[in-house]
């Protein structure tokens, strides 16, 4: 049985759940009498925020299209064209997430790569006009096509189906390094997926290769057809180097060690890519076609990849219909921005109010030193924001004259939205409450950028408890995309729903929080950290203790992150906790020690453990209570920590369903989509039934199904 009679058997009778992208065939007359070019427009039928995507039924109708273009003889070449602003996104994803044998998987990857490839053995020479967004199977179409243009407005291009737990898996592994070469090409296939799902645009897509000419995006059909009549007339030719060159493994390899760096073996997706890659050096067309098959039969059967679209619904839909946000209707306007103090992260937050919701912002500070300073961070990352085109310099000369300072917390008065981003302090914060509730209207909303402090508390001696809200923002600012909105006791749906549209409005993904100690990611973090340092604070080595969880695949280690967040900060947070909840959250001696000792960290500058740090872990420990652990032991420590700890925040209301949990430690901790944040992983494991007696999510969700 052929592969599209394979496909048509496994559709019939079953419902067609799928937006199916059409294939819209139309013939143009080139100019300069090159002839007829059929030319065929990918469509679902929907506006560009519902972009091209390919499930069965919509391969099928393209190979249908394909099958009619081939049997006419009065067609001098194909083109392949998206609707406005979308080339194609690859697959449909909600599809893969619901193959439910390894044969059917086998099966989908042999659809794409029949229809695909069709493309380039046509008998006619074949044009992809990329126009829009070209991601995974969508910039697989164009790699069939014998050329390629792209406009110079496209936004986003990529492969990214490593970041999900796929490999490029219709023809992307073979095809793109034989033409641009392995190093260019595992930058996309690899390097960018793993390092925050990175998309490059038009143009630097003609830059390394990808696309043969590019034109600008008003005129960018015609100017496109014209190109094509000019290539097809002998007017223009296009030459590509050969990529066959004998340093092809060794640039394999290097991406391999920096595979290895990231995930340290935790998800097979970006070591099958690599064999691939590896592999189209040799392998016929047929040889890499089918080996892609095979890959993407294994991994669409894997948990990891089930983890990952699971990951990828939740940022995706659930991030944009936060729970238990109240009506958009409620929120008031937000017109200037007070921001209480001019350290680094309230210069940040300046920066990020200014340039999202383009409002006057003003800081404050004690004195004019301060302010100077953090109005100076300002104006230098809008220098360099210049500097990368990110602005022009009238966007750049009005961000900066947005942003101003005052000594006296009097240029509030007007102010819709006040955050302070003061020293950790309760009193401290209170205080300053306290005096910009003296000049703000009634209206105006008071948001607190604790990362652990209570916002009922802070609220508790004002006259308006009401609209005091908790905005907690991730370091730096303007990467990590989640934003905890924290609800004190008092806090009223007015002030919420504008919180959730000011968040909006500033592009983050925001997540409802009960007021509790650290909140969520925070509360997580140090619960996990805590057990760690704790394993070290009885013996255990601190490389083993270290690297007891890098089969995870986390974005750093523990003693990495203590080193990020720094030591104060840490124990800091420790003793709140530890205030909360002293029988889960301890408070290590030896990281007291290292915070009076002045030291950034366990590392030193050459990435070693400071030989002084180690003596004072190994000092803190006598060999008669000495009790080291193995890599397993502190692994399952932590895990076991983490499950009970997120069960307690669950049965307390902290967030509304376990997603959420997920979602905040997506995009606040930056933990990877092969994880699936993070009770996917304990289900799969086992280790929320051992320590909760029960799954954090159905059987089936985010897993395969058993």
């Amino acid at each position: 049985m052929s592969t599209i009679e394979t496909w048509k058997a496994l559709l019939e009778g079953r419902n067609a759940d799928e937006v199916v992208t059409k294939a819209l065939v139309r013939d143009v007359e080139l100019p300069y009498g090159a002839g007829t070019m059929a030319l065929v427009t990918l469509d679902n039928g929907h506006d560009h925020t519902k972009p091209n995507t390919f499930g069965p039924h919509g391969l099928l109708a393209l190979d249908a299209a394909l099958d009619a273009i081939t049997a006419r003889t009065d067609v001098a070449a194909v083109g392949v064209v998206g609707k406005p602003f979308i080339f194609a996104v690859g697959a449909d994803l909600k599809g893969a997430a619901e193959v439910s044998s390894r044969e059917e998987a086998v099966a989908i990857g042999a659809l794409g790569h029949h229809v695909f490839r069709r493309l380039g053995e046509l008998g006619v020479p074949s044009f992809a006009f990329v126009n829009g967004a070209a991601m995974g199977g969508g910039l697989e179409i164009a790699l069939h096509c014998a050329y390629r243009t792209v406009s110079s407005g496209v936004p986003a291009i990529a492969l990214p189906e490593c970041f999900l737990g796929l490999v490029p898996g219709w023809g992307g592994t073979q095809l793109l390094p034989r033409l641009i070469g392995p190093e260019k090409a595992l930058k996309l296939i690899i390097e960018n997926p793993l390092s925050q799902n990175r998309m490059i645009k038009g143009p630097d897509a003609y830059a390394l290769g990808i696309a043969d000419a590019m034109f600008e995006p008003a005129d960018f059909l015609e100017e496109s057809l014209r190109w094509a009549a000019q290539v097809l007339r002998g007017e223009v030719a296009v030459e590509r180097p050969d990529h066959t060159a004998e340093d092809w493994a060794p640039v394999v390899d290097q991406a391999r060690t920096l595979v290895d760096l990231k995930l340290r073996g935790a998800s097979p997706a970006p070591y099958r890519a690599l064999d691939l890659v590896a592999l189209a050096r040799t392998a016929s067309r047929d040889e890499g076609f089918a080996a892609e098959d095979e890959a993407l039969a294994d991994l669409l059967m894997s948990d990891e990849l089930r983890a990952g679209l699971y990951a990828f619904d939740l940022v995706q839909r659930r991030a944009k219909r936060p729970a238990g946000a109240p009506g958009k209707a409620l929120a008031r306007p937000v017109t200037k921005v007070g921001v209480v103090g001019a350290g680094l992260m309230a210069s940040q937050l300046a920066l990020l109010f200014a340039r999202r919701l383009e409002v006057p912002v003003v800081l404050t500070d004690l004195d004019q030193a301060r302010l100077d300073k953090g109005i100076g961070y300002v104006h230098g990352e809008v220098d360099r924001l210049q500097a990368k085109g990110r602005v022009s310099a009238d966007q750049a000369n009005r961000l900066k004259g947005l942003v101003t300072g005052s000594l006296t917390k009097d240029a509030f008065a007007d102010a819709d939205f006040v955050i302070e981003a003061v020293f950790e302090d309760l009193a401290v914060k209170q205080k300053v409450f306290a005096e910009v509730e003296e000049v703000v209207s009634e209206t105006c909303v008071l948001a607190t950028n604790t990362s652990s402090l209570s916002v009922t508390a802070m609220a508790a001696n004002l006259r308006h408890p009401e609209r005091v809200v908790g905005f907690h923002f991730f370091n730096p600012v303007a990467v990590l995309p989640l934003l905890e909105i924290v609800r004190g006791d008092a806090t009223d749906d007015a002030t919420l729903a504008t919180a959730f549209a000011v968040g909006k409005a500033l592009k983050k993904s925001c997540v409802l929080v009960k007021d509790g100690p650290a909140f969520v990611v925070n509360r997580l973090l140090t619960r996990f950290m805590g057990e760690v340092t704790a394993a070290a604070d009885e013996g255990t080595p601190l490389e083993v203790a270290d690297h007891a969880l890098d089969s995870l695949g986390l974005p750093m280690t523990p003693f990495a992150l203590l080193q990020l967040v720094g030591p104060a900060v840490a124990l800091h947070v420790a003793e709140t906790m530890h205030t909360a909840f002293p029988d889960r959250f301890g408070v290590s001696e030896n990281l007291a020690k290292l915070v009076a000792a002045g030291k950034p960290g366990l590392y030193g500058p050459d990435f070693q453990i400071d030989p002084e740090v180690r003596a004072l872990f190994e000092g803190g420990t006598s060999p008669s209570t000495a009790s080291p652990s193995t890599t397993d032991d502190v692994r399952l420590r932590a895990l076991r920590a983490l499950a009970q700890e997120i069960r307690l925040m669950l049965d307390e209301g902290v967030v509304a369903a376990p997603q959420d949990i997920d979602l905040c430690m997506l995009l606040g901790a930056g933990w990877p989509f092969h994880t699936g944040g993070i009770t996917p992983y304990l289900d799969r494991t086992g280790i929320s039934e051992e320590v909760t007696g029960s799954r954090f999510l159905e059987p089936g969700v985010a897993s395969v199904p058993e």
